[in-house]
């Protein structure tokens, strides 16, 4: 049985929810950068910018980050990892970085993605 735990409305007050925190614990959006783990990561960071610039005034600078090659698993899978896009779109030096991803289950892919950024 599939059960629907937030609706299209829910989704948004969700996101809504996670940019003012992420507003209030940085106090500001100043030198923050969203990067999106590909490929749904990226769809959210794109609409968190959206929300960051109706709630703030500001557009933010999104990008994504492939961690493909980072994963520490990716020589337990058989099939070849295919690398996604990259688009880091401005410096990240001492900037806020926010990370996002669909999927949070082992933290794998999110520890690799903080990888990728400190190389």
């Amino acid at each position: 049985m599939i059960k629907n735990i937030l609706d299209e409305k829910g989704v948004e007050r969700a996101l809504t929810r996670i940019a003012h925190e992420i507003a209030d614990k940085n106090k500001g959006v100043e030198d923050v950068v969203i990067l999106g783990i590909p490929t749904r990561g990226v769809h959210i960071a794109k609409r968190l910018r959206d929300i960051f610039k109706a709630i703030e005034g500001v557009i933010l600078p999104v990008g994504s980050v492939d961690a493909t090659l980072y994963r520490d698993d990716i020589g337990m899978k058989q099939d070849q990892p295919t690398l996604k896009e990259m688009d880091i779109p401005v410096s990240i030096e001492n900037k806020k970085i926010v990370i996002v991803d669909d999927v949070l289950f082992t933290g794998r892919t999110i520890r690799a993605a903080m990888n990728v950024i400190m190389d």
